[in-house]
């Protein structure tokens, strides 16, 4: 009778250990995973904040150009305000397509993909 009672010990212990194997295992995958995502995402942030500025710099200077030709920097400053109010019309009408999706595309290959 011992000797079942040790056996079934034994297979106790091992089906313990493995679910600690298991339990560990996953939680080294999610930590793998999140911190791809979470790198990945931090430098396309970056390189979008530096991008921008960019933009910020290049409208400053056609802001004033186009106000130099029509005489005043006031206009120029109105004509790219009004570009701008076009171009977050049209972002708006298809942010699904043209951001959502992307984002959520990216974000779930990221997350399933296979090492």
């Amino acid at each position: 009778m011992s000797s079942k009672a040790t056996t079934i010990e034994i297979l106790f212990e091992k089906v313990e250990d493995y679910t600690r194997t298991t339990v560990e295992l996953a939680k080294l995958k999610v930590i793998d995973t999140s911190t791809d995502v979470a790198s990945s995402l931090i430098s396309r942030l970056t390189v979008a904040i530096v991008f921008a500025m960019f933009i910020l710099l290049l409208n400053f200077g056609l802001s004033f150009w186009i106000g130099e030709l029509l005489g005043n920097f006031y206009f120029g400053f109105f004509i790219m305000a009004f570009l701008y109010l076009i171009l977050s019309i049209v972002l708006y009408s298809y942010k699904d397509q043209w951001i959502k999706m992307p984002v959520s595309n990216f974000i779930i290959t990221k997350m399933l993909k296979n090492k």
